[in-house]
């Protein structure tokens, strides 16, 4: 599963123009301390540098490609990676593999429809064992508004929203003699026709714009409506969007729009990524390391490599069969002929 879904995406990365980016490990823990609201966790793993710098492991990506993001107009930066990042988490540190790309600078509507498309075409590696949930921060605001809630009870509904707790936005929405028909059309919708029409909403029109391409694109099966993953308002500033798959307990892939945290860091750029959590996803959905054994039988190097580069997949050349190995398959090569025994 692993290295299907990350082979995906690479393929996809350069099929649409994203160069590869690769970092440090290390990042000045500055960084980290100027923008700890935008990062997952804020216990990061420090140490003194040989100038006597504080330098941290890097917890995050995201913050060290935006850091040197693009302002110019019309520029903008398309970036595909796969990292490790280190955190401290419940007295231990752990080293997590993640996969994914940035579109960071002047970025449009085409740039968000397209790393949304790239989300879910990545997910086509699993098949149908996997789904993209999608939300909008935009539209959430909007319904808050309209709701009538006083602002202090936002975080309250939120709260409900992220829970799917039904009952309890009915009390608080009741509480404040506020408007339950929009947000309560939030918290039950699946599907684009779930919600209702809201011409004056921009947020409305550009979900409605995505839901339809990415139904174009033939990704409409394995595409679901979810308002609970998009009420981080502090982080996220539009579309928000996480990827599942059957049988792994927590999201894999997950990503969105976030101008915020540029607009933090002073930067005039808006920005749309994704990351897919390499570590969380098995190595292979069969679970073989190479697809054929090719026991070369005491055969030359010219005979060897031809063979290798005939058969299909991924193909392991040994004069003998190893023990620490698995393979789909098993081959011998005969005077230059390659013969299958199971």
């Amino acid at each position: 599963m692993k290295r299907r879904i990350e082979s995906r995406l690479e393929a996809l990365c350069r099929k649409f123009g994203y160069g590869p980016y690769k970092m440090s490990r290390f990042e000045e823990y500055e960084l980290y301390v100027r923008n700890k609201d935008f990062l997952r966790s804020d216990r990061v793993i420090t140490f003194s540098g040989p100038d006597g710098r504080l330098l941290a492991m890097k917890p995050d990506v995201t913050l060290s490609i935006v850091k040197n993001a693009p302002e110019a107009p019309g520029e903008v930066r398309k970036v595909y990676y796969r990292e490790n990042v280190y955190r401290a988490d419940s007295g231990d540190f752990k080293e997590i593999l993640q996969a994914g790309l940035e579109c960071v600078g002047d970025v449009g509507r085409y740039e968000v429809a397209e790393v949304v498309c790239l989300a879910a075409k990545t997910l086509e590696a699993l098949g149908d064992r996997a789904i993209l949930s999608l939300s909008h921060v935009g539209l959430i605001h909007d319904a808050l508004e309209e709701s009538g809630l006083p602002e202090r009870a936002w975080k309250q509904a939120l709260d409900c929203l992220r829970r799917k707790r039904e009952q309890e936005l009915c009390r608080l929405l009741s509480e404040h003699g506020a408007e339950e028909k929009l947000l309560l059309k939030l918290l039950r919708a699946r599907v684009f026709e779930d919600l209702p029409p809201m011409e004056s909403s921009e947020s409305w029109h550009e979900l409605r714009q995505i839901m339809e391409l990415l139904a174009a694109r033939g990704c409409a099966g394995r595409v679901r409506l979810d308002f609970s993953i998009g009420n981080d308002m502090k982080y996220y500033s539009g579309l928000v969007f996480k990827g599942y798959a059957r049988g792994v307990p927590a999201h894999i892939l997950s990503g969105g729009q976030y101008d915020r945290l540029l607009s933090h860091m002073g930067k005039k750029a808006r920005a749309i990524g994704f990351a897919v959590y390499l570590d969380q996803l098995e190595e292979d959905d069969d679970g073989w390391d190479v697809d054929t054994l090719l026991l070369t039988d005491g055969a030359g190097p010219a005979e060897i490599l031809a063979a290798v580069e005939s058969l299909p997949g991924t193909v392991l050349a040994a004069s003998s069969v190893p023990a620490d190995r698995s393979w789909k398959r098993k081959a011998q090569l005969v005077n230059g002929e390659v013969r299958y025994l199971d």
